[in-house]
């Protein structure tokens, strides 16, 4: 592994610690055991958390291992980071749901038989309370408060619950339990990734190095990407909904979608042109957005794909006709209450809004359609939504199965 291969790696990062880390790491010339932590607290794999995994892709290019811990048990504590207030929490099953659902959306970036799969339950759901006991002997209250986000919380009077304080070392107790050289996160995971270090550290163990990715800025322009917020774009998503969400993206945002979502995995230079092409004039905003659409389609769903989606995009948008192709979509078995649907929660959990309570809002202001009528009941039976196509708004569309 030589200084090319660490040029590559360090390409795009917000941070890496120490400075020096991965150099020699790299020098141990072996694989390394690279490892990326995501909670299933949602249902899909947004553009957001793609710019880390593209990351973990080129350490596995390279020939390193990559690890990938599936936080089932602490997305059941919730992460704090960037918060202002306790997030809730989510039961077991629905974690699970979640977790399903996202295996197959990690093989449209990650190549799945070089891919060491892990759930963090299996050493943190059987720790007892001597164990949990000793985890927490090893950081103080005065470090976590050293954390902007408890900080700021802290001086507001704002709440901070002690299993809060339990989630950073939980996720440290992951990279003790996979011996990790390196952990990947976004830049708002810095705090936990170090804990990590301190915890391999007091484990006997050579501490991982922290490398943190840039955060993309959700589709509102303001925010972290978030499925919580509703400003994100989803991998998986149709073509046409993808290329519909990016076409909406803040002008002012472009070059760094470029950048994050394409451009520093193959060609840095080109976020820059298009920043200054933007910032004096000599480029149209609309013109370089709906190229980015294409391409952004053209990566999760093959070459022609964005070109297709635009056609439908400006068919749809500017005739307002129906798509040729409509989507299918199951309804969750978990959904289904004596033989009832909660309609917001499926349009929510299809991707058809972007949660529970903005999708009752739309049914309740006529904006869902089923088969073309417009539809006011909130529990739908399945008989009735079974074989029927769901519309919200003019372009969302689903069949369901």
């Amino acid at each position: 592994m030589g200084a090319d291969d660490r040029s590559t790696l360090v390409a795009g990062t917000a941070e890496v610690v120490p400075a020096d880390g991965l150099e020699r790491k790299l020098e141990l010339g072996r694989p390394l055991r690279v490892k990326l932590g995501l909670d299933p607290g949602a249902a899909m794999v947004t553009l957001g958390w793609a710019v880390v995994l593209r990351k973990l892709r080129q350490f596995q290019d390279l020939g390193h291992q990559a690890v990938l811990i599936v936080g089932d048990f602490t997305a059941r504590v919730g992460d704090p980071s960037g918060r202002s207030d306790t997030r809730p929490r989510q039961s077991k099953q629905v974690v699970q749901e979640h977790a399903d659902r996202l295996l197959d959306q990690f093989w449209l970036v990650l190549e799945r038989e070089r891919t060491e799969v892990r759930y963090n339950s299996e050493w943190l759901e059987p720790m007892d309370m001597e164990a949990i006991l000793g985890l927490t002997s090893s950081y103080t209250v005065a470090r976590m408060l050293e954390r902007d986000d408890f900080a700021d919380r802290y001086e507001q009077g704002r709440p901070i619950s002690i299993m809060e304080f339990l989630y950073p070392l939980f996720q440290g107790k992951d990279s003790v339990a996979v011996e990790a050289d390196v952990e990947l996160g976004g830049h708002d995971q810095t705090f936990n990734l170090l804990v990590g270090r301190d915890l391999q550290r007091s484990a006997g163990l050579e501490p991982q190095v922290a490398l943190t990715m840039p955060l993309l800025v959700g589709t509102d322009g303001v925010k972290k990407m978030s499925q919580s917020l509703g400003n994100y774009i989803g991998i998986a998503e149709p073509p046409d909904a993808m290329f519909g969400k990016l076409s909406r993206v803040p002008d002012e945002l472009i070059a760094e979608y470029r950048r994050l979502t394409l451009d520093f995995f193959r060609d840095p230079e080109e976020a820059d042109r298009v920043a200054k092409g933007l910032a004096d004039g000599s480029l149209d905003p609309w013109t370089e957005k709906r190229r980015l659409a294409r391409e952004v389609v053209d990566l999760y769903h093959g070459e022609g794909a964005g070109e297709r989606a635009e056609a439908e995009f400006d068919r749809v948008h500017k005739q307002g006709e129906a798509p040729d192709e409509i989507p299918s979509g199951e309804i969750p078995p978990g959904l289904v209450v004596d033989g009832r649907v909660y309609l917001p929660r499926l349009l929510a959990e299809l991707g058809l809004a972007e949660s529970a309570s903005r999708a009752r809002g739309l049914v309740e202001q006529g904006g869902v359609r089923l088969d073309g009528e417009q539809h006011v009941e909130l529990d739908a039976p399945v008989e009735r939504l079974r074989g029927s196509v769901l519309q919200v708004g003019r372009r969302r569309f689903v069949r369901l199965g």
